[in-house]
């Protein structure tokens, strides 16, 4: 059997977390996870992170009902970056798109808007 592997958090104790469809592979969003916000996704089920601004812990979709459901985390060769595979209700950004990663480098929109960011978080 496997051993569980010991996730690097570095010296500001966070690693990057990138959150991925699980069923389309779409890459929804990039965040930040502490060693609690780790235990959090894995006792719930849900993705938590870490805000670095705010600096707190938080639930994805604690507000706007759009959480994420993880199926399971990876983790990287070098044990400091974590991958969430999600099944995400509705969208992952809070401008309203189903992905964080809706535009192209030019300007371009090239992600799809599946909800209203005013009315959910008025």
């Amino acid at each position: 059997m496997d051993e569980a592997v010991s996730v690097d958090f570095g010296e500001d104790g966070l690693v990057p977390a990138v959150a991925q469809d699980a069923d389309s592979g779409e890459v929804l969003m990039l965040a930040y996870v502490s060693p609690e916000a780790l235990e959090r996704t894995r006792e719930t089920g849900r993705a938590h992170y870490y805000s670095r601004s705010r600096e707190e812990l938080w639930e994805k979709g604690a507000t706007s009902g759009h959480v994420q459901s993880v199926r399971e985390v990876r983790v990287d060769c070098d044990a400091d970056t974590l991958l969430y595979l999600v099944d995400q209700e509705g969208g992952a950004c809070h401008t309203g798109h189903r992905s964080c990663f809706y535009r192209t480098i030019e300007g371009e929109t090239v992600g799809e808007q599946v909800f209203d960011p005013d009315a959910v978080y008025e």
